[in-house]
């Protein structure tokens, strides 16, 4: 295992530099992070993200650029894609990334982990791609079983390169919702689409179908698969990638909705707006008790973050680049090959397991097969992959269709992301976080086996791209992840809740905060599901299913 190098202090920003510090013009009152409940009692957050902070309106809002924890690595320092040196991303995926066999994570997580971490990665980021197209197309090597069976050598796997900022250099990609845990998935990151979830009919409500589903984008928003009328809406466009993806997005309303009709029992004088927003901060608070009460600890470890003392308005919440385009795809690593569709007895649906190949923007697997109960249960019910460099076929053959007629490699595009963000390599990764650079493939794992593959894929651990090595370090202290992974994502989720003036310990009277604690994700299944004690209290971890 290696060890930290001369350790970098963590700075107040929760990077390994102060380039991101903001402290110059802030009243008293701001420093001191006082007034909580009393200072914006009644304030709703925006919904685009801006002026959540007082004197740097803009950080943690839509549209502005991913955050450089470490320096940008382009081959010409300006943002010509790195890695021209390396193996074809394909090429290391076949060899690093291949999955033989199942490989259950030895934390007892369930599926739950992977679909809660990707549920909350639509709340805080998302870089759509450069228009006009810029071509990045990964090649595919010669005689690849599923991408170039007929061994012509001529065949690529599309890519079109990030979204950037113009005036940036380096270039610097965008992030095109908040960065806040504010449950934008669930509320939209900009107005237009904000008010089309809406019933805007005095009850604060969201729109929902028969059945209690999703509405369908009959308004031709933009969506993940096109302005389809047959998807589902919501707040991310991404909602329709797989089905349980699009329970957790239901889930939601549904607790909106309760919490709305709930509110407008009590105070019969509010209007539809004051329903909403009060909902809207409610099911926030939610989303960030769960992430950091059941997620994280099961991820990271119990004590992983240091603990919170009150909002600090000179950390940017940002999200960094080298997170959401490395660190934090690590779920990849973590998908079940099948996703389970059980009743309350535990036994399958009629219309069994589906292969996650077969849930990709599938709603009517959900409206036409039994609902979100199946799923939610069956989330419960399988233990997770293990992070590790190994991706399934389902999503690294066959990610959204056929090779060949559609689909994607994603652990292909992952290493290609990085490179087309100027991602550092994986040792000067380590360096740039304070940690000492590995010398051998030894120093990252302990896997012999996995020290060949890596070997066989890069002539040395130099050429190590950082999701590749970073998925492959043994893990580190309590966590699921390895030292460096641990240390990007410790940094970001302490900013993300040290510099978020509307975290839910800032903005609630310490009765609410304590009711707020006590919530788990069971509790908000079971209340708006006919699931009871059929799941776990804490779904994120596995517990056999009695039968009862």
């Amino acid at each position: 295992m290696l060890r930290y190098r001369s350790h970098v202090p963590r700075t107040p920003c929760g990077s390994a530099t102060s380039t991101h510090m903001f402290i110059a013009g802030l009243t008293l009152t701001t420093l001191l992070g006082l007034g909580a409940s009393e200072l914006h009692a009644f304030e709703p957050r925006s919904i685009d993200g801006t002026h959540n902070h007082l004197h740097n309106s803009e950080w943690g809002s839509t549209n502005t650029p991913l955050m450089r924890l470490m320096d940008a690595d382009y081959a010409d320092a300006q943002g010509t894609p790195s890695g021209a040196t390396r193996p074809s991303a394909r090429m290391i995926s076949n060899i690093v990334v291949s999955q033989m066999q199942s490989t259950y994570n030895s934390k007892r997580a369930t599926d739950f982990l992977w679909q809660w971490g990707q549920f909350i990665d639509h709340d805080i980021d998302l870089t759509e791609s450069a228009h006009p197209n810029e071509p990045f197309d990964i090649p595919v090597p010669t005689g690849d079983r599923y991408f170039d069976p007929s061994a012509t050598g001529t065949k690529i796997i599309p890519f079109v390169r990030s979204e950037y900022r113009p005036d940036s250099s380096p270039r610097q990609q965008m992030n095109q919702i908040t960065a806040f845990l504010d449950a934008s998935m669930v509320y939209g990151s900009d107005p237009v689409r904000a008010q089309a979830l809406r019933t805007n009919d005095g009850t604060g409500r969201l729109k929902m179908s028969a059945g209690r589903f999703l509405p369908y984008n009959i308004d031709g928003l933009p969506n993940a698969g096109g302005p389809d009328p047959t998807l589902f809406l919501a707040g991310d466009i991404r909602a329709n990638e797989q089905i349980g993806l699009t329970a957790m997005h239901t889930l939601f309303v549904r607790e909106h909705n309760r919490l709305a009709n709930k509110i407008r029992k009590r105070h019969e004088t509010l209007t539809g707006d004051e329903i909403y927003e009060k909902a809207r901060r409610q099911v926030g608070a939610l989303i960030q008790v769960i992430t950091y009460n059941e997620f994280l600890p099961v991820l990271l470890g119990k004590h992983a973050l240091r603990p919170y003392r009150g909002y600090r308005p000179w950390v940017n919440p940002s999200i960094a680049n080298v997170f959401s385009t490395a660190a934090y795809r690590l779920g990849h690593s973590m998908l079940s090959p099948q996703l389970l569709r059980l009743k309350k007895n535990g036994k399958p649906i009629q219309a069994g397991h589906l292969a996650l190949r077969d849930a990709f923007f599938a709603p009517w697997r959900i409206t036409d097969e039994g609902g979100i109960a199946p799923i939610l249960r069956g989330l419960s019910q399988q233990q997770a992959q293990e992070i590790d460099p190994y991706v399934i076929d389902d999503v690294r053959n066959f990610l959204f269709g056929p090779p060949g007629s559609g689909g994607f490699d994603l652990a292909s595009l992952n290493i290609q992301r990085g490179r087309d963000h100027g991602l550092p390599s994986y040792n000067d990764a380590r360096i740039a976080m304070g940690l000492s650079p590995a010398t051998t493939f030894a120093d990252i794992t302990s896997d012999t086996q996995l020290q060949q593959r890596l070997a066989d894929a890069y002539i040395s651990v130099e050429q190590v791209d950082l999701w590749v090595g970073g998925l492959a370090e043994d893990q580190y202290r309590q966590a699921m992840v390895g030292e460096l992974f641990f240390a990007i994502l410790t940094d970001q989720f302490e900013r993300l809740r040290d510099g978020d003036r509307f975290w839910y310990q800032n903005a609630f009277s310490p009765k609410r905060i304590a009711r707020f604690n006590r919530t788990t994700l069971a509790d908000v299944i079971r209340r708006n599901t006919p699931i009871k004690r059929e799941i776990p209290d804490n779904v994120f971890l596995y517990v056999k299913h009695t039968g009862k």
